[in-house]
């Protein structure tokens, strides 16, 4: 595979997603968040359904369905669960600043069960990114975009929470399975786990839908359910976990650009600066990461060079 393949498939992946964001304010406007996530996952669905016997490999080891289980409930059911209610409460931007807390939680939880070190600069860029998430929060002001910024921002965190589970499961089942495959999977469970919504009492069914509403389903269920999960899903078997992490950072920037350009979103002045911090917060962390790798490489190296030295005087 070429080197510059997978980042470059990230790249489109990340720009995809955050056009999501913007795509689903624009359907909210006509549609009930629940119809829009269950529309986008039949279409997806149909997509993947039309084209089986294209997805891939299928290695199904014993006690598989315990990781796909918590892939497909991690994301897409109750990540977009929790997105659909965040993007009624907060802006499209206040949600891609959220959405920038991924790469750090996804470090922090590659600490905790996968053992993997973490300095304690990291440690200082995560404590100043939540710092500046919470700050983005509590500076919200009530408008027409975000009603209640803190309570969507919070429903935005617990959807991130989400993404941090889907990327460490993905990674362990990417050896096994196609990016076809997997992204299959989680467009029919998501199908599944969205149609009982429409049961409920708060939910309102659409009487007629625009063209607007049409073309946001469809790029909804085929350029972010397929496109971007599909792309993810490919990159992360030739990348690590926390290598595709840090291309999340590039989410909040698109997502503040398409936002602002789009939807006309705006940020008041400390909210700007919570931005700021949240940013700054993150690029401490990957200084920390990359720091770390060159001095691992070094000390590769030296340690090399002694054996070698060694060697020759043996």
């Amino acid at each position: 595979m070429s080197r510059y393949l997978a980042p470059i498939t990230l790249l489109l992946a990340m720009l995809l997603w955050s056009s999501a964001y913007i795509v689903m304010k624009v359907a909210f406007r006509e549609l009930d968040p629940m119809v829009v996530m269950l529309a986008r996952m039949l279409v997806a669905s149909l997509v993947m359904g039309l084209a089986w016997r294209w997805l891939g490999r299928f290695e199904y080891r014993r006690g598989d369905w315990r990781p796909l289980l918590v892939l497909v409930l991690a994301e897409p059911c109750f990540y977009f669960l929790f997105e659909a209610w965040a993007l009624q409460y907060t802006s499209a931007q206040q949600a891609g600043m959220v959405l920038a807390l991924m790469p750090l939680l996804v470090s922090v939880a590659a600490w905790y069960w996968l053992r993997e070190a973490l300095s304690r600069r990291a440690l200082a860029g995560f404590a100043l990114a939540i710092i500046g998430a919470l700050w983005l929060s509590l500076a919200g002001e009530s408008g027409a975009q975000a009603p209640d910024p803190l309570l969507g921002n919070f429903l935005e965190f617990c959807a991130v929470c989400c993404a941090v589970v889907y990327i460490l499961t993905v990674r362990q089942l990417s050896a096994r399975y196609s990016a076809g495959l997997l992204t299959a999977l989680q467009c029919f469970a998501g199908s599944l786990f969205f149609f009982p919504m429409l049961a409920l009492p708060q939910v309102e069914l659409p009487q007629q839908w625009s063209a607007m509403s049409v073309a946001a389903i469809l790029w909804l269920g085929i350029a972010v359910n397929i496109g971007a999960y599909g792309l993810y899903n490919f990159a992360i078997g030739y990348v690590t976990a926390s290598q595709s992490a840090t291309f999340l950072n590039l989410i909040p920037v698109f997502t503040l650009v398409l936002a602002g350009w789009l939807l006309e979103e705006q940020l008041n002045l400390q909210q700007m600066q919570a931005c700021i911090l949240v940013m700054g917060g993150i690029l401490l962390t990957q200084w920390g990461s990359r720091s770390r790798q060159q001095s691992g490489t070094m000390g590769s190296q030296t340690e090399n060079e002694g054996v070698a030295e060694k060697t020759c005087d043996a």
